[in-house]
This record gives C-alpha cells, structure tokens and sequence, in this order.
C-alpha cells in the first residue's frame, strides 16, 4: 500500500501546525520547512479546511492553524479523507477493471482485509500520539519555533 503525495503533505501539516500550537503558520513555512512544493501544498490546506482540521485566517498576519486539539484528530480517519482511493489493485478500486479470474479468486478478500488493518492500526493513533514528546525535537528539525500549550 502506498499513500499518495497528497496524504503524506496532509499528515506532514497537520505535524508541523502541531508542533507551532497554538501559533498560525503560513504555507511558505510549511513548504520551506519540509522542502515540499508551496502550491501542492495549498491544495491540500484547502482541502483539509474544508474538512474541519485547519482554520484559515487571511490577510495581514494571517496563516493557518489547526481548528481541533491534537488528541481529536484521528490519522486514519485523514487518511481515509485525503485518500482518492485505497484500493491497492485494480479489482479494489471503484470502477476498475475486472480481472478474469475474479470468480474464482481470493487474493480480493485477502487485500481487503490487509487495507482493514493497515487503516485500523492508524485509528489507534491521534496527531497527539505523534506529537507526544517530539515537539521539541519536530521544531529544531523543521526550523518552527515550538508553540507554547497547556498540553
């Protein structure tokens, strides 16, 4: 399995706005930071407002910032929403093509299964879990002053 270039940015923002909480960041900063294209990256800010994890402030001194605490952010339920399709071979995916052996065939079940649990392992784990005792250490790597919480 594989995720695509835009749920690998997606958890990557989602880290670094983590690491700067409560402080806004820019898609410049986030783009400089991991080395990332800044408008690929926009594209997937956007999308992720409008799934309710980043608010966006525009204008001067505007930027971005995470709209839910850590802990209410589930990593498989992002990949899930930034993810077009999980489907790892083509019979999986909506529309794909049909295999002709697909009657008689159990490797659909078994991939399937196998998608179930890669995205299980990640309902286990919260933006918190990741950031829990690495906020300093994500800050000094990506060069983002780490923001002060309560947290």
């Amino acid at each position: 399995m594989q995720l695509t270039q835009h749920a690998d940015y997606a958890l990557r923002t989602l880290i670094a706005l983590g690491v700067a909480r409560p402080r806004k960041l820019t898609v410049a900063e986030i783009s400089e930071a991991y080395g990332i294209s800044r408008n690929h990256l926009v594209k997937v800010v956007v999308r992720l407002a409008e799934r309710g994890y980043l608010e966006t402030l525009r204008g001067k001194g505007g930027g971005i910032r995470l709209a839910r605490e850590p802990a209410q952010i589930c990593i498989g339920d992002v990949v899930r929403q930034m993810e077009p399709e999980l489907g790892v071979v083509e019979c999986l995916r909506e529309n794909g093509a049909q295999c002709a052996i697909v009657p008689a065939c159990r490797l659909k079940g078994l991939l399937v299964q196998a998608t179930a649990s890669f995205l299980g392992v990640l309902d286990a784990y919260t933006l918190e879990d990741l950031l829990q005792q690495q906020r300093v250490p994500l800050g000094r790597l990506l060069g983002i002053p780490v923001g002060v919480t309560n947290a």
